[in-house]
């Protein structure tokens, strides 16, 4: 129900492909790009200090990513469909809880003495931060990613590059849509206004779009359509399905997963902090957040090289290449007062970003195979998500102690460069499990 994926008369994948894009948009509101424009705001309604807001951030995201191993292996039990509605449905009926907090504190403030009221609102604003991150950033963009790796095989680089596209442009602009929704109807009202919009469309696309697994509509990965050879790349062959505990125990996969971690902590933490940056280094509003649009614009080309590449390389090259990336982007927001600095940071980011979206989904799949997908990304996504509840908090607590950004930023550039060296030795599982291979 409600149609027949077989009876398209193209590659119902493509379809899979659209929801799957229109579901990650709807995680923006749970993405730390959707909270920028709110820090200032929560910080004066709630009376809470910068630092104070993110540890509240730092908990709920921790919180919530200690959930959502639990959640991966519900995504393996109940399959990607199932969980997307569920997920879009929580997602709506959160954004309606942080549409209130703010009454809410006033109101349970009333009852307490004046010295709780802080902690109250900490409680009242964690409560929401926990919620949005498990909900949105957490199994809405699991399963999003998920699905399409299950559709696609050796098209899958592709598949999540034209997903990519959108979703890049999406989350470039969405912190100047968010911005306009709130001068226009107040934080509460664009909080209101999003989760209408998640219940009354993304929830009905999950129940008539999202198929689990082509094989279960009769069809095959990439439609049939790609004819594998032996000249097809080594890497692309799956041996053997990997389950949780045999992944946990390779290389490659610490090597990617923490890759992954770091740049959703730096990400998360320049995003987050971003107008408090912008003008300790000199930027306007307009002008910093203008800066995401380049960004997004070298992000969208690496995201199309990368899935247009992937099937040729090992993925590990293309890491090594993300990894330095990242590099160039801490380098560029530690030097953002010269022009080279605002070019790296540009430039960086948007090769590391445009890495980040393209192998987190390609990676899981191609490295330990289908079956226990969920459980797996559910461990990464895990990874990624405490990642990025600390990563503000860090910089919160840089620009509180010393009055600066430049001492967290000048460390953070020690960690991508090691994990671009550790990035040669992550070879692909599958390789080692393989029978000789003729010359």
């Amino acid at each position: 129900m409600p149609w027949d994926p077989g009876r398209f008369s193209f590659f119902y994948g493509w379809i899979i492909v659209f929801g799957a894009t229109l579901g990650t948009l709807f995680t923006i509101p749970g993405q730390t790009m959707g909270f920028s424009v709110f820090t200032d705001i929560l910080m004066e309604e709630l009376g809470l200090s910068r630092v104070t807001l993110s540890l509240a951030y730092c908990v709920g995201t921790v919180a919530s990513g200690l959930t959502l191993p639990r959640m991966g292996r519900l995504v393996d039990r109940w399959g990607e469909r199932r969980m997307t509605i569920v997920s879009a449905l929580a997602t709506g009926l959160v954004l309606f809880y942080l549409s209130l907090v703010t009454s809410l504190n006033r109101t349970i403030s009333v009852l307490l003495p004046t010295s709780w009221h802080k902690a109250c609102a900490f409680v009242c604003i964690g409560i929401g931060f926990y919620l949005i991150r498990v909900s949105a950033q957490g199994v809405l963009s699991m399963t999003c990613r998920n699905v399409i790796g299950k559709w696609f095989d050796v098209k899958r680089g592709m598949a999540l590059a034209v997903s990519g596209v959108f979703v890049s442009f999406g989350f470039s602009v969405a912190p100047r849509w968010l911005n306009d929704l709130v001068e226009r109807y107040g934080h509460d009202g664009a909080w209101r206004v999003i989760g209408l919009l998640t219940i009354v469309v993304m929830v009905p696309v999950a129940w008539a779009v999202f198929r689990d697994r082509p094989e279960d509509c009769g069809l095959v990965m990439d439609g049939g359509s790609v004819k594998r050879t032996g000249s097809v790349n080594r890497d692309m062959h799956i041996h053997h399905d990997f389950t949780l505990n045999e992944t946990l125990k390779t290389f490659s996969f610490w090597v990617f997963n923490l890759s992954f971690a770091f740049y959703a902590l730096f990400a998360t933490a320049f995003t987050f902090h971003i107008l408090s940056m912008g003008e300790a280094f000199g930027f306007d509003r307009e002008r910093i957040l203008t800066l995401f649009v380049p960004m997004a614009l070298i992000s969208i080309t690496t995201n199309l090289s990368f899935g247009w590449i992937n099937a040729r390389l090992r993925l590990k090259y293309l890491l090594v290449l993300m990894n330095l990336g990242g590099l160039a982007g801490v380098a560029g927001l530690y030097q953002l007062t010269n022009d080279w600095g605002v070019a790296a940071y540009v430039i960086g980011n948007g090769i590391a970003g445009g890495g980040f979206v393209s192998l987190s989904g390609i990676i899981w799949p191609r490295f330990f195979g289908r079956l226990w997908l969920g459980s797996i990304s559910g461990v990464n996504m895990s990874t990624m998500v405490i990642a990025s509840g600390l990563g503000p908090l860090l910089f919160g607590w840089s620009e509180q102690w010393t009055g600066s950004y430049r001492p967290v930023l000048f460390i953070s550039m020690f960690v991508p460069a090691l994990f671009a060296l550790l990035s040669f030795w992550a070879d692909n599982p599958q390789r080692q499990l393989e029978g000789p291979v003729s010359s």
